[in-house]
């Protein structure tokens, strides 16, 4: 059951609804302005679910019409959006997923490795944005080289695994600050997935994210192991 103050409540809604309009107005664009990647048609309004107006900033001051060559720490926070994406969905598919079906928790080591519930979501979280991370590292980087499908498989692996390692990790640090102390200690309170504080909650999580990763991103971007963008 949920006790929470009223102005969290109503704060939760309005962050979430202006991520959703950001979403919606950077989708609206990209219907007249395609990117020159087409993976990045997906990446910005996905990442201004969370990022709202900071996003929404990025892209059409860096983004819109995918010209010119950013500065090095624009292209960095892009590479960050990137793989931040393939996170956002898959954390987001993960989550509701195991909401829906208790027992997948269960099968991902819930009384088994883990006496709370949220840590075996978190394992799915991870094994389903890894997946989505792949799949957006192969289709930026395969066509931009040349590569042939298991090549360019490798290169993804090898461009997204740390990124989204951090990405991760930096979510899941929020999310339990979150979780256990905020929720669970001072307020008293659970923080169930069909609540619009979890969803408020994962939007600052994934902010966390983004920070954690980025200067992941930089290296990677520098050694070579990820397109700048």
């Amino acid at each position: 059951m949920l006790h929470v103050p009223a102005w969290l409540h109503a704060l939760s809604i309005a962050s979430l609804t202006l991520g959703a309009l950001a979403a919606l107005l950077i989708a609206a664009d990209l219907l007249r302005h395609k990117q020159r990647m087409g993976i990045m048609n997906v990446v910005w309004p996905v990442t201004a679910l969370f990022g709202s107006l900071w996003v929404v900033w990025q892209y059409f001051t860096y983004g819109r019409n995918g010209r010119g060559k950013p500065p090095f720490p624009v292209q960095v926070a892009n590479g960050a959006l990137h793989c931040g994406s393939g996170c956002t969905l898959g954390d987001i598919v993960a989550e509701w997923i195991a909401f829906g079906f208790p027992a997948i928790a269960v099968a991902f080591g819930y009384h088994r490795w883990f006496g709370e519930k949220i840590f075996a979501v978190w394992l799915l979280d991870f094994v389903l944005a890894y997946l989505f991370g792949i799949v957006f590292q192969y289709f930026t980087i395969a066509p931009m080289r040349g590569l042939p499908l298991g090549r360019g498989i490798v290169a993804a692996i090898k461009a997204d695994t740390a990124s989204l390692t951090a990405w991760q990790l930096g979510m899941y640090g929020f999310m339990a600050f979150a979780y256990f102390y905020v929720f669970r200690d001072r307020l008293g309170s659970a923080l169930p997935t069909d609540s619009v504080e979890f969803w408020f909650m994962m939007q600052i999580a994934m902010i966390c994210g983004f920070i954690t990763a980025y200067p992941v991103n930089g290296w990677l971007i520098r050694a070579g192991l990820k397109e700048a963008m």
